[in-house]
C-alpha cells in the first residue's frame, strides 16, 4: 500500500470538503457554520514532533509559551536538545516526563525524509516506537506534517467534543467510537479532522490545536 493522497493546497482541502458534504449531512452543516477550512500544513521533521510533545495535555497558550522558550534557547533540533541536561530542559518549562521524551526523541535517529514515502501504518509504527510519541502525536504528524489525507486522530479531546456537539451525542465519544465514526469519512478523514477542529473553535471560541 502506498502513501495515498497528499493534501498540499487549499484546493485539496476544498475537494475533501465537497466529498464530505455530499456523503455526510452533518459535515455539510458544520461547513456552513465554519466556512472555508485552513490548509494546516506544517513542516515535517524533528521540530514538529518536539512541538507535538510540548502540546500534550496542556492548553494551546501554555504550549506556545513553552515552545517560544525552547526556540529562544536553540532547543528545537536533536543537536540543540542534546546540548541541554535533563534539569536544563526542566528549567525551560518541560515537565519531567516531557524532558525525558525530548531527550529520547533527540536520540532516536529517525529518518524523517524516509517517512514521507512510507504508508500511514508504517509512519505510526516508526514514531510510536519512540518513548513519549503516542498514537495521537503520530497521527497528528501524519495529518499535518506529511499531509496524509486519510488519517484521523480520534484520541484528540477537541475532535471528540466537536463530534459530540455536531452529531448530538449524549456523551463525548471515546477514542474507539470516534475511530469507528471516522471510517465514514474515508478517504478524507484528515479533512474531516480539519472540519471538526474548525467546528470546535466555533462552538468553544478557542483553538483545539496549535
Amino acid at each position: 500500500m502506498g502513501v495515498g493522497r497528499i493534501i498540499e493546497t487549499e484546493d485539496c482541502v476544498a475537494e475533501g470538503v465537497a466529498w464530505l458534504g455530499a456523503h455526510d449531512p452533518a459535515m455539510a452543516r458544520a461547513y456552513a457554520v465554519t466556512g472555508p477550512l485552513p490548509l494546516r500544513r506544517k513542516p515535517d521533521g524533528f521540530g514538529e514532533l518536539l512541538s507535538a510533545i510540548v502540546s500534550q495535555q496542556v492548553s494551546v497558550a501554555s504550549a506556545n509559551a513553552i515552545w517560544k522558550r525552547l526556540q529562544d534557547a536553540g532547543c528545537v533540533s536533536p543537536e540543540g536538545v542534546q546540548r541541554y541536561s535533563f534539569d536544563d530542559l526542566r528549567g525551560l518549562g518541560l515537565s519531567q516526563q516531557k524532558a525525558r521524551y525530548a531527550l529520547a526523541l533527540a536520540e532516536a535517529g529517525i529518518d524523517y525524509d524516509a517517512l514521507r514515502d512510507v504508508p500511514n501504518a508504517e509512519v505510526i509504527r516508526v514514531l510510536t516506537a519512540v518513548k513519549g510519541i503516542g498514537v495521537w502525536t503520530a497521527e497528528i504528524y501524519a495529518m499535518f506534517s506529511l499531509g496524509r489525507a486519510d488519517v484521523f486522530a480520534p484520541g484528540d479531546l477537541a475532535l471528540q467534543v466537536a463530534a459530540q456537539d455536531l452529531y448530538g451525542l449524549e456523551a463525548r465519544p471515546k477514542e474507539r467510537e470516534l475511530r469507528q465514526m471516522s471510517e465514514n469519512w474515508s478517504p478524507w478523514r484528515a479533512v474531516a479532522a480539519r472540519q471538526l477542529f474548525a467546528y470546535y473553535r466555533h462552538v468553544k471560541q478557542r483553538e483545539g490545536i496549535r
